[in-house]
């Protein structure tokens, strides 16, 4: 099984953040803008949390809350789950899967380089299997 940095060009692609103290509306635009779905928190170089579609739903629209006047650090998720380059992509299902969540930022050396979404861990996953398929199939075939 190949680890994240085999298959994720880590310096290539953009990790979208806010600060704690930008409103949950900020975040609604960056996401929408970007096509994303989450962003995380950083505090300087710091990883403080993560908010995601799932947040904004639960934290915010289901308490009543308004988008406009609630601050990201009231409503991001803090407890993160995070994984380095080595992480094994099964690893990242196992623990996106058993904490129910979409997203593991990725995290070297104290610094955050990328993040990660459970379907980039299942595209590549299908990609692996494909090629194991026909691996054996060429065997099998002489």
């Amino acid at each position: 099984m190949s680890t994240v940095e085999q298959f994720l060009d880590l310096n290539s692609r953009k990790v979208w953040s806010l600060r704690p103290e930008n409103r949950v509306i900020d975040s609604l635009f960056l996401m929408a803008e970007k096509n994303i779905g989450c962003v995380l928190i950083m505090n300087e170089e710091h990883l403080a949390g993560i908010f995601s579609e799932r947040d904004y739903a639960r934290k915010v629209v289901i308490q009543g809350k308004n988008s406009n006047e609630t601050l990201l650090k009231e409503v991001m998720t803090d407890k993160l789950i995070t994984i380095s380059p080595k992480t094994e992509l099964d690893e990242c299902m196992q623990l996106m899967t058993g904490h129910r969540i979409r997203h593991l930022p990725i995290v070297d050396n104290n610094k955050v380089i990328g993040l990660i979404s459970i379907g980039d861990v299942v595209k590549e996953m299908i990609v692996q299997q494909k090629n194991q398929i026909e691996e054996l199939q060429k065997y099998i075939s002489g």
